[in-house]
C-alpha cells in the first residue's frame, strides 16, 4: 500500500487515486454517497465520492447508504467486468468488491442534483451552499483559484519581492470608488473603512525601504454590482522601486505566465505591446481581443475630398466581415441602430457581390473609393464591409463595439490572448469648468518625450500607464508614479 498524504486514520487513499495498480488490495476510503442502485435483494453498487474523484463500491446484499450519506468503505480492488467499463470516470476501470460500508452520518434528500447534467437556479444553489460546494465545477474552480495563487506567490518571491500583508481597517482616502464603513465601537461617531485597494500602505512600504512588495490582496468597493465587478474581490497587488515600466510589465508577464502554465499545463508564449493608438485604431478599443481579425482599416484619405455627406469627417474607419453579405436587411438595421446608439451618426454597410458592391450609397461612390471598400482588409466576395465617419477616437471605439457584437467569443474560449496596452493618453478631456480630466489618475508619471506638452497640449500627453489584456478582458492596470514634486505641481497646475 503507497503511503502519501492521503492517508489518515479512517482512510488509506482519496477515491480518485484507486487505480489498477492496486488490483488485490483491500483498501479504505471516505466520502460521500454519490448515486445509489440495487440489482434486486443481493446486490447494490455505490458511487462513493470525495474531492479527488468517484470510485464504484460494490455491495453483496443490500445496503442502507442514500444519496449523500457519508460512508466509509473497506474493500478489494478489482477490474470492471467486460463490458462494465466507464470511460468517463478516471476509476472507470476498476471498483471495490467483498465491501463493507460503514455509515458515518446520514443526510436528507438533496434539494437538487448534485452534478453539472442540469442548470440549477442561483438563490436555490446559495441558500444551499454546503450542497453546491460539492459539485464538481465548484471544486475545480476554488481549486484552480488555490494553483493560481500559488504560482504567483512563487513567481514574485523568485523575482526578490516580498510579501505583506497590509491592514483591513484603515483611514477613510480620497479614491475613486466608494468604501465600506466600519463604526468604531471605543471612538463613537469615528470611522475606519475596508480598503479598496493597499494603495497607501504599499507606497509607505516603498518609502520605508522595502523595494518590491506583493500581497494576494482583499479589495472590498460599495460599488453598484456588474457582471465583472462584486463587492470584494482578490487582486495581485504590488509596488517596486527604482524600476521603469518595462520592469514592471516583465514582472507581471513572468507571474502571469507561470500561473497560465500551472492552470492549464501549458506555457503561453511572449506577451506582446501595443500603444493605446494602435490598439484603437486596429480595434477600436483598449482591451483588444487578439482571438479573430476583423481588424479596422483607415480611409481617411480615399474619403477626404468626397462628395458623399455620409462620410463628410475627419476620419473614416471601415471594417470587414467575413461572410457577413449573408446578413438580412434586418440584422444590418439592427446593427445601423446600435452604432447610433454607440453615438455614431451612422453606419454605412457594403456587401460584397460579384457584381461590386451592393449598398444604397454605392452608386454615389466614384472609382477609387468604390475600390477602396471593395478591398478593405482583404475583402472576398461574400464579405460584408462597415464604415463609420465621425472623430478618430468616437470613430474607432463604434466600429470597435461592432467588432465585438459580431466576432467575440466567450473569454475562455479558444486560445489565451495576452497583450499589454501603453501610453494611455494623460488627460482624457476636460470638465464642464475646463478643468483636465485625468484619464487614469493625477499621480501618473507623464510620458518623457511628452513633459513640455503638458504647458503647451497637456491633451496630447501621454502616460506611462499600462493594462494587461486578456482575450478582451482587462486583467490588471497600474502605471509609473510622479515620485518628483516639481512634476506633480505641473500635473495639479
Amino acid at each position: 500500500m503507497p503511503t502519501n498524504f492521503e492517508a489518515t486514520s479512517l482512510r488509506d487513499l482519496l477515491c480518485g487515486s484507486v487505480n489498477t495498480e492496486l488490483i488485490g488490495e483491500s483498501v479504505t476510503v471516505c466520502g460521500w454517497v454519490a448515486k445509489r442502485r440495487e440489482h434486486g435483494e443481493h446486490l447494490a453498487f455505490l458511487d462513493v465520492r470525495d474531492r479527488s474523484g468517484i470510485v464504484q463500491v460494490v455491495v453483496d446484499g443490500s445496503v442502507d447508504a442514500r444519496s449523500e450519506y457519508v460512508v466509509r468503505v473497506t474493500g478489494t480492488v478489482t477490474h470492471r467486468p467486460e463490458g462494465t467499463v466507464n470511460d468517463r470516470l478516471a476509476t472507470g476501470d476498476i471498483e471495490l468488491t467483498e465491501c463493507t460500508v460503514e455509515i458515518l452520518a446520514t443526510a436528507e434528500a438533496p434539494p437538487f442534483q448534485l452534478d453539472d447534467r442540469i442548470d440549477i437556479d442561483e438563490q436555490v444553489r446559495l441558500r444551499h451552499r454546503f450542497l453546491d460546494l460539492r459539485r464538481d465545477t465548484m471544486q475545480r474552480n476554488l481549486r484552480l483559484r488555490a494553483v493560481v495563487n500559488r504560482a504567483l506567490r512563487a513567481a514574485m518571491d523568485e523575482q526578490g519581492f516580498c510579501e505583506v500583508e497590509t491592514p483591513l481597517l484603515w483611514a477613510p482616502t480620497p479614491e475613486g470608488a466608494r468604501e465600506f464603513v466600519v463604526p468604531s465601537r471605543l471612538h463613537p461617531g469615528e470611522f475606519y473603512v475596508l480598503p479598496q485597494s493597499p494603495q497607501i500602505a504599499k507606497q509607505l512600504l516603498m518609502v520605508g525601504g522595502f523595494d518590491r512588495y506583493f500581497q494576494v490582496a482583499r479589495c472590498l468597493r460599495d460599488e453598484d454590482l456588474r457582471a465583472d465587478r462584486q463587492f470584494e474581490f482578490t487582486q495581485l497587488d504590488m509596488e517596486a522601486s527604482f524600476v521603469t515600466q518595462d520592469d514592471i510589465m516583465g514582472f507581471v508577464s513572468r507571474a502571469v505566465l507561470d500561473a497560465a502554465e500551472a492552470a492549464t499545463g501549458v506555457r503561453p508564449g511572449p506577451i506582446e505591446s501595443m500603444t493605446w493608438t494602435r490598439a484603437l485604431d486596429l480595434y477600436g478599443t483598449d482591451k483588444p481581443d487578439l482571438r479573430f481579425g476583423m481588424v479596422l482599416c483607415d480611409l481617411s484619405e480615399v474619403f477626404a475630398a468626397t462628395d458623399v455627406k455620409a462620410f463628410s469627417a475627419p476620419t473614416v474607419k471601415a471594417m470587414r466581415v467575413p461572410g457577413g453579405a449573408e446578413l438580412a436587411r434586418s440584422r444590418l438595421d439592427q446593427l445601423v441602430d446600435l452604432a447610433k446608439e454607440l453615438g455614431a451618426q451612422g453606419l454605412a454597410w457594403f456587401r460584397i457581390t460579384n457584381g461590386g458592391l451592393d449598398s444604397p450609397l454605392a452608386r454615389f461612390l466614384n472609382e477609387t473609393e468604390t475600390r477602396a471598400l471593395t478591398n478593405v482588409d482583404g475583402a472576398q466576395v461574400g464579405d460584408l464591409v462597415l464604415c463609420v465617419a465621425d472623430e478618430f477616437v468616437e470613430a474607432c471605439k463604434v466600429l470597435g463595439a461592432l467588432r465585438v457584437t459580431l466576432g467575440s467569443k466567450p473569454v475562455g474560449e479558444g486560445p489565451h490572448h495576452y497583450v499589454w496596452v501603453t501610453e494611455f493618453p494623460m488627460f482624457e478631456g476636460v470638465d464642464e469648468d475646463g478643468h483636465l480630466l485625468a484619464a487614469h489618475h493625477p499621480f501618473t508619471m507623464p510620458h518623457p518625450d511628452d513633459l513640455e506638452l503638458l504647458s503647451s497640449d497637456p491633451l496630447k500627453v501621454r502616460s506611462q500607464a499600462y493594462d494587461l489584456v486578456l482575450n478582451g478582458w482587462e486583467l490588471g492596470s497600474g502605471s509609473v508614479r510622479i515620485h518628483r514634486a516639481d512634476i506633480q505641481s505641473r500635473v495639479f497646475t
